[in-house]
């Protein structure tokens, strides 16, 4: 037999997300793993320090790939260098690396988490309070950051691909060209995307092993290379960095300062994925980190000043010193371990821009969009949509651009805009938050200075590719000004009344059995605001609208807060047992899976004898679920013709209800795909002119024709008589 037959009636499974919570806060339980996870967070653990080798470091950890190859090509190739240019050139890497990376992020950036998390907007959330109007600042950080999540698995992976040219075995594959390699490098793209849904917590502690392997192999082959040649080791000076950047040997003028920059690229990646493995365990691992990559950068210079004049090596195509510098016999090495560490790199950026994407989002700077929790693992977020943009942006890329070499040119502009956009918002931070005003003052001026150096040497790259990334980064700032500017016009434009003058009538609807009941429980998803009054519009749905009966109304707002793992709600029911305005309080990397936690708020006020028990009539369950039947309704507007809305904000408002249409409905964001939700479409109210009175004309009986004169009803002989 196919199917059981049973008798007894089936009892109701146990619901595994049902917390008990106390009267105001919502999942104590979560709030104390959150807070055993900080605790732990404070003390660096062996294994999420290794997690961190794969995680936190990829980006950075993959640009001793082409930094060097970017700086010989930018002077003209190696037969123009000399060890005066190549100790100049280190010296620029090594203190970069350590300014950027080292002082400003993980001495400093690091300190300015938001309850452990870290990142552009994680930093925007601590000032806004204090300075609202730095929303720009975090809009065009963002973009830009989101651009460089385009680019960087297309560059790192086309970089790695091309190292097979080196491997003896299937070199003669990629003899004919770069078609070769891009239709390599896409098909590794195509596969890295599509398994994002699946999640990565199954394969993080894999990844950290990968990029502890790779590490050591940077550092054992720069250490073997300057062995025989330690002289570069004068590069630790900087005043040679100074001086190169000024000599007649540095072909590339200050322009040389957008190849170096390509070092650091990762900092920025480094500090957003600060929530992933706690602070500490980027402090007792990145010394390690730095110390593999510099002694790599030190083995390629050493490598290319023994090679200076090096007739062979200069005839060699598409020279990368990386792999050049290697054995033959450890090349097919360096390849599997430089591809492994790239598409952990990619990896990465994307798990960074799902995070980056759901906190826009939670601050209502981009559009709704369907979040996926594939997995545990602390903030881990999947992003179908995002997903779908970034496959799409870095194969076109690739497509595009076809060589690392050309991708080179568009790398690194979108994350200089990215490192001053966070420069600024941490001078307000040690400003307004931590009152030193000093320190503030000279972090500033010091690293304002250097990156805008870098900005405007990235600059020269703009004609040469760099417009792809200022045309993506364009792109999406665009997309969350409109999204910003928007949520604010419709605020302005909302009419709030008050509840209690309302709660009669709403009373007396949900108690008149001449109109069919809608659900037991009407729910409307509300702006954030006062807790006493509502939207025009809710109410005018409730009562006017086709008057919906329901047994009991819910008008909730969605708060997203700066903790972010915070999970609370309040409750004020106006002294009534059918009317409830609730804040559900969710911190910007929480999931909003509404339904789940209206059921458990509307099981604890039954418990509470606040909201009368909705039991059951029917139901398949032994024991039927005390909440009763659950309706959503949505609000959605839309612009009309007759407002008194300027040009540029009908613009606004225009752009941003397409991109909304977009984006999905309310169903998706809220995961209400199983739930009862209706859609409604009202006006986006505001002053509108007021249209004048119109005066009735009476129609002359010979402007008839003959047909309506006979077919006109005769009037009555009291409508004939004179008055009196």
């Amino acid at each position: 037999m196919n199917e059981i037959e049973t008798d007894s009636p089936i009892e109701e499974p146990p619901r595994t997300d049902t917390i008990k919570p106390s009267a105001t806060t919502f999942g104590p339980a979560h709030r104390t793993t959150d807070r055993v996870r900080t605790a732990k967070s404070r003390k660096p653990r062996i294994g999420l320090a290794l997690v961190a080798l794969g995680v936190v470091y990829g980006d950075i950890g993959t640009s001793p790939l082409y930094v060097m190859k970017a700086i010989v090509n930018g002077n003209g190739g190696i037969e123009s260098l000399s060890e005066q240019t190549v100790i100049g050139a280190l010296s620029l890497i090594i203190w970069t690396v350590t300014l950027i990376t080292t002082v400003k992020y993980v001495l400093v950036a690091l300190n300015a988490d938001n309850k452990g998390e870290g990142g552009i907007f994680a930093l925007y959330s601590l000032v806004r309070k204090h300075c609202p109007q730095l929303v720009g600042l975090a809009i065009v950080g963002g973009a830009a950051l989101l651009a460089d999540g385009i680019l960087t698995p297309a560059v790192t992976i086309t970089t790695a691909v091309e190292g097979l040219r080196t491997v003896g075995p299937v070199a003669p594959f990629f003899e004919g060209g770069q078609a070769h390699v891009a239709l390599v490098a896409i098909g590794i793209i195509a596969i890295l995307f599509g398994v994002q849904r699946a999640g990565t917590s199954a394969i993080g502690g894999v990844f950290g092993i990968v990029m502890t392997c790779w590490f050591g192999f940077l550092g054992i082959a720069g250490a073997v290379q300057l062995a025989g040649c330690p002289s570069v080791l004068a590069a630790v000076n900087p005043m040679h960095a100074i001086a190169f950047v000024f000599s007649p040997d540095n072909h590339a003028g200050l322009m040389i300062l957008g190849s170096v920059f390509l070092a650091t690229t990762g900092a920025e990646a480094l500090y957003s994925d600060m929530g992933h493995v706690g602070k500490a365990n980027i402090y007792a691992s990145w010394p390690i980190v730095k110390t593999c990559l510099i002694l790599c950068y030190l083995g390629q210079g050493a490598w290319l000043a023994s090679n200076i004049g090096n007739a062979e090596i200069a005839a060699v195509a598409d020279m990368n010193p990386f792999f050049q510098m290697l054995d033959p016999s450890v090349r097919p090495l360096s390849v599997g371990l430089s591809t492994a560490a790239a598409i952990i790199a990619s990896q990465a950026l994307i798990t960074g821009s799902f995070t980056l994407a759901s906190e826009a989002m939670r601050l209502d700077l981009m559009p709704h969009l369907h979040l996926k929790y594939p997995s545990q693992a602390k903030g881990q977020v999947y992003i179908p949509r995002i997903n779908l943009m970034l496959a799409i942006g870095c194969i076109a890329v690739v497509l595009f651009f076809k060589s690392s070499s050309a991708m080179e040119a568009a790398y690194g502009l979108a994350i200089t805009v990215t490192m001053l956009m966070t420069t600024a918002l941490m001078g307000v931070y040690l400003w307004k938050l931590r009152g030193l005003r000093i320190a503030a003052a000279v972090f500033v001026a010091t690293f304002a200075s250097l990156e805008t150096g870098f900005f405007l040497s990235s600059l020269s790259k703009f004609p040469h590719g760099g417009y792809i990334t200022v045309a993506i980064a364009a792109v999406l700032a665009y997309v969350m000004v409109v999204w910003q500017r928007g949520t604010a016009i419709e605020r302005s434009q909302a009419n709030l009344l008050p509840l209690a003058r309302y709660k009669a009538q709403i009373g007396r609807l949900s108690e008149d059995a001449r109109l069919p009941l809608t659900a037991d429980n009407l729910v409307y998803i509300t702006k954030p605001g006062r807790m006493g009054k509502i939207d025009r519009d809710v109410l005018y749905s409730i009562l006017d609208n086709r008057p919906k009966r329901a047994r009991a109304y819910w008008l909730v707002d969605i708060v997203v807060t700066d903790d972010p793992f915070e999970r609370s709600y309040a409750v004020e029911s106006f002294g009534t047992d059918y009317l409830f305005r609730v804040r559900l309080n969710l911190g910007y990397k929480c999931g909003q899976f509404v339904d789940e936690y209206l059921h458990q708020i509307m099981g604890d006020l039954i418990e509470a004898g606040e909201l009368p028990l909705q039991q059951r009539s029917y139901s398949v369950f032994r024991r039927p679920n005390p909440v009763g039947s659950v309706r959503f309704c949505f609000l959605r507007k839309y612009a009309t013709s007759n407002r008194t809305l300027s040009n540029i904000d009908r613009f606004v408002i225009n752009s941003k209800y397409a991109i909304r249409h977009l984006c999905g409905t309310p169903m998706r964001w809220y995961d209400l795909q199983g739930s009862s939700v209706d859609i409604e479409y009202v006006p986006l109210f505001g002053p509108a002119h007021r249209a004048e009175k119109l005066s009735r004309q009476s129609i002359k009986r010979s402007q008839l024709c003959p047909e309506a004169i006979s077919s006109a009803p005769h009037q009555s002989p009291r409508q004939n008589a004179p008055e009196g």
